[in-house]
């Protein structure tokens, strides 16, 4: 089913972008296939579909860097094929490459770009430090590009594409591998410019971004299957969504998958959302089944379906395939040169470059067959943490040992009994599939049909067996990602590092990779992983945040969120939540309001006095309260995230004023 295109107020008479049977082929692929589209100004636009869907491509085309086969479009009103030197002058475009110049440092690569759109050395100034101040970047205002993390490169990209206000502003996955703070502050800019009417057309893997868009498209294989509002697209579900709230939450995913009731069941860390046709019949029929297997769970109850539970339904892929038994049964804990129960140790772990510290005085623990989340803004010192333990990075002071081997003088050791997959994955593009895996078990050592063996085991577990013979160059975020980890433990190690494993990658992918983690944790092979979705730190047993370079938490994600979190959270639901963040914050009840989902949430240290607060606020304001939900509920994780990073400010900021005005 496809929803027409529809807009929320009067449609103005020229759209700021418009496709008409736009196409693209690539040999025999068919990339785009006849994209009919249309954003106007003031309208935020989110495309989104699987890995490989045509997204990017899209938005070449509609950029001028690539020329369409077939179909017309048109740019701020003027032609991309006839007219692209126009087309550009009134366009920023933000590709998920980097288009940095990794030898200048920060502030060059923004005047560079600040020069390319023709900005005025006198009037640049004032839009540089408003993007410096949005983005955190900056203290590092003199550090040059190549010496940047990955997040923090992607900020930057962010602030060059938005050095000048276009008519039309494209970006492509733009927060990939950017910390929640900052994805906050970008929505933030977005929609500011959305009130100057520049028209955003924008591709996310992050389907909670999704929500705050006006309208969404959903392609998959080159197709438009839907366009609408957020609210529209939720309406074509195929199905009711029940969730299960339980600790044991993993136990019951297996039970429940095999269930002829479930259309398809998936985990969201204590949760388990599960598509039925019949809720109240299904409802007891889960029930009756869990307290058959004594399983504990607090809730069974009828939820409204999500954006990603609507991708998945709307792609026809809710049943996805799960690694098998057999296919993960080789994975298991080899032994460690200890028999402790520990995995890692780490003791007062410091690493300084030059006159900066990345990693400050860091102490933790990782218990064997533990799925370990380490979180942090972007620049915090997690990659650098995991390069030391990994034997690729000397610490400057403290120890630690990794599968009881010492991070100081046995690094060889241990590199053999670990797995690492880095944040851009090391796979070499001009090689197959199998020639990959092949050439990473040359390194580690494998030979005739040992390698034969885990060749074969590997490109069942990754489920790339009909890829095996295809260039790496071509495969999808998602196939990429299933290569680097099937590389990465290729040697059955019993420790596996995962920096940032699925950024950038869509929600299938994510749901796939993940039920591969718990496969390998269930076997006792520990995880230790690094993420900036907040959704999954709650599928980690454990999980530790560092921010500037040292620990300031850790713990199970439930203890997070009851025992290090101090303030209330209230779900506001209302029509245009985005206008109503300002005006809130002034509210002497409401410590912060930042955008999630389609809503608000709203952080108080009194929630009762918060809500009557905001209700006599939007009284005042006419809004008719019939469209306004509140209500107190249990922090996320990326509250929780948000909350802690923002008391040590408050914390490091006192103390700051405090130092001033001593005598």
């Amino acid at each position: 089913m496809i929803l027409r295109e529809t807009t929320a107020g009067p449609t103005p008479a020229i759209p700021a972008i418009s496709a008409d049977g736009l196409s693209k082929k690539f040999g025999p692929l068919t990339a785009v296939d006849q994209l009919h589209l249309t954003v106007f100004p003031g309208e935020i636009f989110g495309l989104v579909g699987p890995d490989g869907a045509g997204k990017s491509t899209s938005l070449r085309m509609l950029a001028t860097i690539m020329d369409a086969d077939s179909g017309t479009a048109r740019i701020a009103g003027f032609d991309t094929s006839d007219e692209a030197a126009a087309v550009k002058d009134h366009l920023a475009y933000m590709s998920q490459k980097f288009g940095l110049y990794q030898d200048l440092t920060v502030g060059e690569n923004i005047d560079f770009y600040a020069d390319l759109y023709g900005m005025s050395r006198k009037g640049r100034q004032s839009r540089i430090e408003e993007l410096l101040d949005f983005s955190n970047m900056r203290p590092f205002i003199r550090r040059r590009a190549g010496n940047l993390s990955g997040g923090m490169k992607q900020k930057l990209q962010l602030i060059c594409a938005l050095i000048h206000t276009p008519k039309v502003l494209l970006l492509d996955e733009p927060t990939n591998g950017v910390d929640p703070v900052s994805r906050r502050d970008f929505w933030r800019i977005l929609h500011r410019l959305r009130q100057q009417e520049v028209a955003v057309l924008i591709t996310t893997a992050y389907l909670d971004e999704a929500e705050r868009c006006d309208r969404i498209g959903l392609i998959d294989q080159g197709k438009l299957l839907a366009v609408g509002t957020p609210g529209e697209i939720k309406k074509l579900m195929d199905g009711r969504i029940l969730t299960i709230k339980s600790r044991q939450a993993r136990k019951i995913v297996n039970l429940l998958h095999d269930q002829p009731f479930a259309k398809s069941v998936n985990l969201f860390g204590d949760t388990i959302h599960l598509v039925c046709r019949d809720s109240k019949e299904t409802q007891k029929q889960i029930t009756d089944l869990l307290d058959s297997e004594k399983l504990r769970f607090e809730q069974v109850r009828e939820t409204q379906p999500s954006l990603e539970d609507i991708f998945i339904s709307l792609l026809g892929k809710s049943k996805q395939p799960r690694p098998k038994a057999e296919e993960t049964a080789s994975i298991a804990p080899e032994p460690s040169a200890t028999d402790d129960t520990l995995a890692v140790r780490v003791d007062h772990l410091t690493r300084r470059f030059g006159s900066f510290t990345a990693v400050d005085n860091v102490s933790f623990q990782v218990k064997k067959g533990e799925i370990f989340g380490f979180l942090g803004p972007n620049g915090a010192g997690k990659s650098t943490t995991i390069r030391m333990l990994c034997g690729l990075l000397s610490p400057s002071s403290g120890t630690g040992t990794v599968a009881g081997y010492d991070i100081l003088g046995e690094t060889e050791q241990i590199k053999l009994h670990i797995g690492y997959m880095s944040q851009k994955f090391s796979l070499y593009e001009d090689l197959s599939v199998a020639e990959n895996i092949s050439f990473y078990g040359g390194i580690y050592g494998l030979r005739g049909k040992r390698l034969e063996d885990r060749l074969n085991w590997a490109l069942a577990m990754a489920g790339l067996q009909e890829h095996q013979s295809s260039l790496t160059a071509i495969l999808s975020g998602g196939w990429k990602q299933r290569l680097a980890l099937a590389c990465a433990i290729l040697h059955e190690p019993p420790i596996i590092f995962l920096d940032e494993p699925t950024s950038g990658v869509d929600p299938l992918s994510r749901r796939q990779f993940w039920d591969l983690i718990y496969s390998m944790a269930d076997r006792g092979v520990t995880i230790f992983v690094t993420t900036h979705y907040m959704e999954e730190a709650e599928y980690c047993d454990r999980l530790a945040l560092i921010y500037d370079g040292k620990m300031i938490a850790s713990g199970s994600p439930m203890e997070l969120k009851t025992r290090f979190m101090h303030d209330k959270i209230i779900d506001l639901r209302c029509p245009d939540p985005q206008a109503l963040i300002t005006p809130l914050k002034t509210l002497p009840e409401v410590r912060d309001a930042a955008l999630f989902g389609s809503g608000l949430h709203i952080i108080t240290p009194n929630d009762k006095a918060a809500i009557e607060a905001i209700t006599r606020f939007l009284n005042t304001r006419g809004l008719d309260l019939d469209g306004v939900t509140m209500e107190t509920i249990l922090p996320s994780m990326e509250d929780v995230f948000i909350s802690l990073i923002e008391e040590v400010d408050r914390k490091s900021d006192s103390h700051k004023d405090s130092e001033a005005i001593r005598p």
